[in-house]
């Protein structure tokens, strides 16, 4: 019997992100001053404040103010009417010196021996639903509030556009667990006030959201997926009648509290640990990122259609505790009696391929490069990987690369161990 799902994103101008964003700016310039830094920084907006608080173990000393205004500015809060705006907003920052007796626990002799930062377990998911090996849902989500920021910023449509925003995609699938069609989009947009009713309003905003924001989002999906637009989809645009008020004035943010947009929107699992401010010996976040680095090679390399990949650590101990992997049924990948691998010996072999100690995780994907505050809108996961070029604190500048967890790099290597 088809059934439907759904998954949701919010904009950067939302005011659990603007605080994922703040965190991540944070914690990027420890890292271009320090590679070594150790921070978890969380961050709270609200109308005309922000409040940073958190750990910190490092060398640099960051101008908190200048970052945090230099976020909000580039996310588009620059009009006093906003109630929360670049340059008059209160920053507070309560960042302290992080505790010894957790940084016995990662900090060893040998850096091979690092510790984890927390226990806990993580998870990685990947999917052939796409071509970036993510839910569909959760990937039209995204783009939605992508290609609307685009336009808010462009300042030729829609003009009336402001920085908050939220998306929600709900597909139908047919029996065989394949996307059969788009059922419903929900699209909630801040705008200024209009001068004339509110119908005129919502009229003018669901003819453009149709007219122009979709076209647009479907410009840049593949046949398959711009197939699933059909007449029958049904809208919900700005469903409250109206969204003036917005953003960190119309509610309070906070770092870590969009876990399942940053990962798979609802689709595999979560460990409960957010990502944003947490330098990678935490692997609430640097863990979770080898996951899906997991999970996506597998499903590229063709051993299954789905993977769901868990990894749990204690506090302080290098050598995970547990590694768990499910295919959820769709095993491609054979032994040699011809027989699909079970999960279990799957997970054997995903044991021996990937090292996941903290210390080579963080080598692997280079976390301590200050690479995060691309991750802070838009999803962790699912993202191109790019190089970039960042001015270090010595004057000296280096090539960095970001999304470093998203690339194939391991494809050959596991369909060798895998006989495919």
């Amino acid at each position: 019997m088809p059934y439907l799902f759904t998954s949701e994103s919010v904009s950067e101008g939302h005011p659990d992100k603007v605080a994922d964003q703040i965190s991540d700016a944070i914690l990027d310039e420890f890292l271009r001053q320090d590679p070594a830094s150790k921070v978890a920084c969380e961050t709270l907006v609200t109308t005309g404040l922000v409040v940073v608080a958190g750990e910190v173990k490092s060398k640099a000393y960051v101008d908190v103010q200048t970052v945090a205004r230099d976020v909000i500015r580039r996310i588009g809060y620059t009009k006093a009417e906003y109630k929360f705006e670049a340059e008059s907003c209160g920053i507070l920052s309560a960042l302290h010196e992080q505790s010894p007796d957790i940084n016995q626990g990662v900090e060893r002799q040998n850096p091979e021996d690092q510790g984890a930062g927390d226990q806990g377990m993580m998870f990685g998911y990947a999917s052939r639903e796409t071509d970036n090996y993510m839910p569909l849902a959760l990937d039209l989500s995204h783009r939605l509030l992508r290609e609307l920021a685009a336009i808010r910023k462009e300042g030729r449509q829609m003009t009336y556009l402001r920085p908050d925003a939220k998306s929600q995609v709900t597909i139908r699938y047919s029996d065989d667990n394949k996307p059969e069609a788009i059922d419903t989009i929900v699209v909630s947009t801040q705008h200024d006030d209009f001068d004339s009713s509110e119908d005129t309003m919502l009229r003018r905003i669901s003819e453009d959201v149709k007219g122009i924001l979709i076209p647009r989002v479907k410009a840049g999906l593949s046949s398959e997926v711009q197939q699933l637009f059909t007449d029958q989809i049904t809208y919900h645009i700005n469903p409250t009648g109206k969204f003036v008020i917005g953003g960190p004035h119309g509610d309070s943010g906070l770092t870590g509290r969009k876990i399942i947009v940053d990962t798979y929107g609802g689709k595999g699992a979560h460990g409960g640990g957010a990502f944003s401010g947490k330098d990678s010996s935490k692997v609430d976040r640097s863990a979770a990122y080898a996951a899906r680095h997991i999970a996506k090679n597998l499903v590229a390399a063709g051993v299954a259609d789905q993977v769901l990949v868990q990894v749990a650590y204690a506090i302080g101990v290098a050598k995970p505790v547990g590694l768990y992997v499910t295919t959820y049924g769709t095993t491609k990948a054979t032994g040699s009696n011809g027989e699909k691998l079970t999960d279990g010996q799957i997970s054997e072999k995903v044991d021996q391929l990937f090292d996941l100690r903290p210390y080579a995780i963080v080598q692997r994907f280079g976390l301590q490069n200050p690479i995060f505050g691309e991750t802070a809108a838009y999803g962790h996961m699912g993202r191109e990987s790019q190089k970039k070029t960042v001015q270090l604190a010595n004057g000296e500048s280096r090539e960095v690369e970001t999304f470093t967890w998203e690339k194939l790099d391991y494809v050959d290597q596991i369909k060798q161990a895998f006989g495919l």
